[in-house]
């Protein structure tokens, strides 16, 4: 039975770079893990083995850590356009370069006394730890022509103790979940959106600021949302970003609900008054939705989000 190619890519998954730039005595930390996917003329690889048109994956390797000290890491979509635009305008078989990125962030260690012996002030400024609270994603894919830049972060962990009821539910005979009218409403939130620049005539958001800012508004939206589902408040932390970044058509969520249970505790006589609760990892509730500028087109793959 005859059969032909469909889609392809290659390329070097997982390339962890750290660049350090040295301000004088002060410096700072861009730490990431880069991906290369590249795709185009390259039918002929799979059908023969040739390999006239395939640059090879190390040398992609070796770009990513060349470019980082040829061009700096401004951002993790900065970087990520220098590559797609150059393995796109370098190489004639390759027609579209994807590129995907996670940036692990570093925060500066306070000295405890900036005239200690020991910990001088100066040390502050090359000394970090590595902060845990999320991972920011980017992903870049360029195709010669237009751009398209996906952002967003990943296990950003989030509780609010009160303010959060579930009940009017659906009920079956299988039904065994108590209404709640004071519950605690926790989240791994993994979320992406979509900036609206897609070519080199418009002016390019500065990513740093639309990072920080974009993530102000879901948190907000998080505290300060009365939630009666977390499909209401996932809404509102969409809508919100929307709403307030006018470089931001399209925004993806997939929200695990991290249920904590009230404990039993009148077998030992006491009274549990929303105070103790067991954390449970799994099964979850799992949430997930797209929100959209009106007028814009869903465009981010699922699988970017879904778990």
């Amino acid at each position: 039975m005859p059969t032909i190619l469909g889609q392809n890519q290659y390329g070097k998954a997982e390339n962890r770079v750290v660049k350090i730039t040295r301000d004088g005595a002060t410096h700072h930390i861009k730490d990431l893990n880069v991906s290369v996917s590249l795709s185009g003329d390259m039918e002929e690889v799979h059908y023969s083995g040739s390999n006239a048109n395939v640059l090879p994956t190390d040398t992609t390797k070796n770009t990513v850590y060349a470019f980082a000290k040829e061009h700096g890491i401004e951002s993790a979509e900065q970087f990520g356009i220098h590559l797609a635009r150059h393995f796109v305008t370098s190489q004639e078989p390759i027609h579209r370069a994807r590129i995907r990125i996670e940036e692990y962030a570093w925060e500066r260690i306070e000295a405890s006394d900036a005239n200690s012996q020991f910990i001088g002030a100066d040390e502050v400024k090359h000394s970090f730890v590595r902060k845990g609270q999320e991972v920011r994603l980017t992903q870049i894919t360029y195709d010669g022509t237009s751009w398209e830049v996906i952002s967003g972060l990943k296990d950003l962990v989030v509780m609010n103790s009160t303010n959060s009821e579930f009940w009017g539910y659906v009920k079956d005979k299988y039904t065994t979940l108590k209404e709640a009218y004071d519950r605690i409403l926790a989240t791994q939130v993994s979320g992406r959106w979509r900036f609206n620049w897609t070519d080199d005539d418009q002016r390019m958001p500065n990513w740093e600021k639309s990072y920080e800012q974009t993530k102000k508004h879901m948190l907000q939206a998080f505290a300060e949302t009365y939630s009666l589902s977390l499909q209401q408040t996932l809404y509102q932390m969409g809508a919100r970003i929307i709403n307030n970044r006018s470089e931001i058509d399209e925004v993806r969520f997939s929200l695990p609900n991290k249920h904590h249970f009230l404990v039993d505790l009148e077998p030992f006589g006491l009274k549990n008054d929303n105070e103790v609760y067991f954390a449970a990892d799994r099964p979850y509730g799992l949430i997930e939705a797209t929100i959209l500028r009106d007028g814009c087109e869903a465009k981010i793959p699922v699988e970017l989000t879904n778990l």
